[in-house]
């Protein structure tokens, strides 16, 4: 079946690379409270930046630690060719197992955004509203790898 929305094969490779260490270090991170603010800050472009209590900016160089600009951009170029690349044998059944995990994912992903909405509140909101960017890409991920797992050991118990 020929799809043109999906990366290479060989991408996946490369997004497990990128994606599984950026995504221990972010945990790590948020767990341990730690910082990589003193490491790698440099002159930047910024669209736009506030300070704290302060004044509003548009379109100017700032100093900023790009560490966490370089961690998150691992996970999401990681996480989408991890998710999105194309499989050895990539036909209408895989399609459609992608298509649903895709869809249970939008629709977890907002349940859990509607119930924190509902019952999450202060920088703790905040910081499950930062999670919530992720957790879209993170649960298509879990959910078409386990029902591929659940497809090949069906086809290899039928065989």
């Amino acid at each position: 079946m020929k799809t043109h929305f999906l990366f290479p094969r060989r991408f996946k490779v490369i997004g497990w690379l990128l994606f599984v260490p950026a995504f221990l270090a972010a945990i790590y991170f948020t767990i341990t409270g730690g910082s990589l603010d003193s490491h790698f800050t440099t002159s930047v472009f910024a669209v736009a930046s506030d300070e704290f209590l302060g004044k509003t900016h548009f379109m100017h160089v700032i100093e900023n630690s790009v560490s966490d600009e370089i961690l998150l951009s691992m996970m999401i170029i990681g996480g989408l060719f991890v998710g999105f690349s194309r499989l050895k044998d990539e036909d209408e059944l895989i399609a459609k197992i992608r298509y649903e995990s895709l869809v249970w994912a939008v629709y977890v992903n907002f349940a859990i955004m509607l119930f924190a909405t509902v019952f999450i509140y202060g920088m703790f909101f905040f910081n499950v509203m930062i999670a919530n960017m992720f957790t879209v890409l993170l649960f298509f991920i879990i959910r078409f790898h386990l029902m591929l797992y659940k497809l090949n050991k069906s086809a290899g118990d039928e065989k």
